[in-house]
Formats: structure tokens, sequence, C-alpha cells
């Protein structure tokens, strides 16, 4: 069949469904909901489907995150009691099965992250386009939809695309939208759905990006570059300032890996704290606090440098460096003015209670974030409380289905956002045409 050919029967065919959007909810939905007899086409506009898929996880793919689905809810905050219902639908078990049964072999890492045995995110797009192929459903990439409206006159929806530089209009029963947000711009992440259900009726939450590494103005920290600690606590902090008083905006807690970067610092918890400091006023203050012993109280350093006072007179940089690495003790050294380095016998008590306060609450200064380029997730989108989570359709406009990054949830690094777009994709697919 030429391409003439192929492109008029896609146009003359009703669909049961069309899925806007490629990614890892569209492309499972599109497989649930073949798997149930349901004629569907996905339209993908990048070349390939999947992507986001191909580069995540170091293009290892973070599939799930080995818990049950409570945690999984949990870790999205209040916004997540809606991912009870579909997670009850598709849970993380569920999902590895899922791809086991694929034969894509997977394996749980000391995080509690789960990867497939071959660390190849491609195994893990090819599986579910595998599927969707499987059980008949069409996929088309290389397709930029420029519309999704309600039909007017009719029941359904018209979608027109462009492909292969060929304007095209079709028609379908129900369609779900998962075009994602705007993290991972390098993606062809535009947005574009945002516009398309705004216009049906629905609210779009304030967008921001989230899960994307974090930019100081401070010399000293871009000094540590490369420099990575496996666990330490961060807070994030966010100020409102004015000439009367300072009023605390934001707070967000993560613990675990850190690194800094010759930009700032970045690791699990700098990025899972990101998204309080997108998109601020100038005249915010934003700062990071870490704890870089967490399993220690101040009391317990307290302890720790008396007995070692006792039994030893070394340099204090010395002693820091059986605790933290030595470039890092230097630092601080540095910043709490202790850079001639005293011995413990002749440590000034001010330096000490420096010193252990620094050891606790390392405080750096952040500018901002790296946006949305670096953005592992967007942080917004369609409201919550607009969509049906029992079948992920639309309570503004019947015959319209949303999962995905679209919508406004965004939990933290660890495969929790993939198990998100796995389940509401999911979900959406069971309820479609």
């Amino acid at each position: 069949m030429n391409h003439q050919d192929y492109f008029g029967k896609l146009c003359s065919t009703r669909w049961d469904a069309i899925i806007v959007g490629g990614g890892a909810a569209g492309l499972w939905a599109a497989g649930t909901a073949a798997h149930l007899g349901k004629k569907v086409l996905v339209l993908e506009k990048n070349n390939k489907a999947g992507v986001k898929i191909l580069m995540s996880g170091g293009t290892r793919c973070n599939i799930t995150h080995h818990c049950d689905s409570r945690k999984i809810a949990d870790a999205f905050g209040k916004q997540g009691r809606v991912l009870l219902s579909v997670l009850q639908r598709l849970s993380p078990s569920d999902v590895v099965r899922e791809f086991e049964a694929e034969g894509v072999a997977t394996k749980v890492e000391a995080t509690g992250k789960v990867f497939p045995v071959s660390d190849r995110a491609i195994d893990v797009r090819d599986a579910v386009v595998r599927r969707l192929v499987r059980y008949g459903a069409e996929l088309v990439c290389g397709c930029a939809v420029d519309s999704v409206t309600a039909a007017s006159g009719l029941q359904g929806f018209e979608v027109t695309a462009s492909v292969q530089g060929q304007a095209i209009q079709l028609v379908c029963k129900t369609v779900l939208i998962t075009t994602g947000g705007l993290s991972y711009s390098g993606c062809g992440t535009t947005g574009d759905g945002y516009g398309w259900v705004q216009q049906m009726g629905h609210s779009i939450t304030p967008l921001k990006p989230a899960l994307t590494p974090l930019t100081s103005p401070d010399s000293a920290v871009h000094e540590l570059s490369g420099l990575t600690l496996e666990d330490v606590l961060v807070r994030a902090d966010v100020f409102s300032v004015n000439q009367t008083k300072s009023q605390k905006l934001e707070r967000r807690e993560s613990r675990g890996g850190f690194l800094w970067t010759h930009k700032g610092c970045s690791g699990p918890t700098c990025m899972n704290v990101s998204r309080c400091f997108s998109d601020r006023s100038p005249e915010d203050r934003l700062e990071l606090v870490v704890d870089l012993l967490p399993d220690s109280t101040q009391q317990e350093l307290e302890d720790w440098i008396a007995q070692e006072t006792r039994q030893s007179n070394r340099a204090l940089s010395t002693v820091l460096g059986n605790r933290i690495p030595k470039r890092l003790a230097s630092s601080i050294l540095d910043k709490i003015g202790a850079s001639y380095d005293p011995h413990l016998a002749e440590l000034p008590k001010s330096i000490r209670i420096k010193m252990i306060e620094n050891l606790k609450q390392h405080r750096i200064a952040i500018s901002g974030t790296l946006g949305y380029p670096k953005a592992e997730v967007t942080a917004g989108g369609v409201e919550v409380g607009e969509v049906n989570f029992q079948d992920m359709q639309s309570r503004i406009q019947p015959g319209l289905f949303l999962a995905g990054e679209i919508l406004d949830l965004d939990g933290p690094i660890g495969g929790f956002n993939f198990q998100a777009a796995w389940s509401t994709g999911h979900t959406a697919g069971l309820h479609l045409g």
C-alpha cells in the first residue's frame, strides 16, 4: 500500500480511540485498549516512539519502584491520593510482571529502583511497542497533531495532523491525550496538549520544571564540582523577603545521594526538591540546607570531637576527613574561618560550634534551576479534580481521556513517575472506545 492509500485509510476509518502522544502512558494505553478489541490509533510527532523512555535513567529506564501501591501514591504527596484507584488496576508488581512476560527481565537495585537486567531502555520501549502491535493497535510516528476538538453535530472527536508534509483529518469516538508536559524539551515536548484541553474547558495549574539540577552563585560550591555523597538529608527553604520581615514560603526535604556540579548541585536529593526553586521571584531568598551526617545527632558530633581531642592532637582537617571527603572538609574550614587548620587541642570553641553547625546544616545559596531542558518531569498540569481517576475520563468533556505527565502529578526520582504513567495509561485504555 502506498503512502497516499495508507493515509486515506487512516482518514476513512472511524477509530474507537485516537491516542495523541506515543510516550509511556500512551503506548501502554494503546496495548490495553487494543487487547480489549478496540480499534486504536496512536499518533506520535517524533520519528520514533517513547523518546523519553529511551533517555530516562541514563538510557537504562527506571521502570518502577519496588514497593506497594500505597508507597507510590504517598510519594506524590496530597495529590497522590487520586492514584490509588489506578494503582489497584496496575500496581508496581503488575508492571514488572507485564514486562517479564514481554521478555524484559528486571532487577531491583539497593535504592528500590527497578531496571531491566540488560540496563537498556530500548528494551523497555520496544516491549510496550511490541505489546500494542501484537494486539492490533496502529502506531504512526512523525505525525504532528495540530488540533483536537469535540466534533460538532455528532458524538466523538476530530483530530487534524500532518505527516510527511500531508494534512490529514481523523475522526474517533474517544480521544486520549498523553502528550506529556514541557520537561526534557529535547524529546519534542512542547506542551501542545495543554492548549487543546483548555479549549475543551479544562484548568491548567501553574507549570514549572521539576526533578532538575540546581544552580548556585557560590564559587565555593563550584569548586567542589564532581564530588559526590551517598547519603545526606537536604532541605529546600524558600523565603519571601521584604523590608520588614522574611516569610517562609515553602519547605521540602529529601534524603539520598548528592552531587556538586560546576553550576551548583544535583543528584536525587537536589532534584527531588528542585520544584521549590523553579520560577521564583528575584526577591525570594533560596537556600539548600544539607545535613551531611544525617545518622548523627548534634550531641553525638559534640561527643565525637571531645573524644578525638582526648585521644589525639591531630589537625582538624584530618579528623573531619574521617567523616566527610577531604575536599569538602577543606571547604568547610574556609567557610568557618579555620583555613589555618588548627589542631584539636587548640580548637577554639567558636570554631567547634561553627564546624558542627556546618556538618548538620551546611547552607548553600541557590539561584534557581537548569529548567525544562534538564527537568525529568513537569510540575503542574491538568487539575486532577477535573478527571475521574476511575476511568481517566474528563469530568468536563465526555469521551476525552487524560493520562501521564499532562496531569498535575509529579513524584520523586525512583520510578514513581513512570509507574503513574503506566497506571493512568492502563486505566484509560480499559475504558476507551
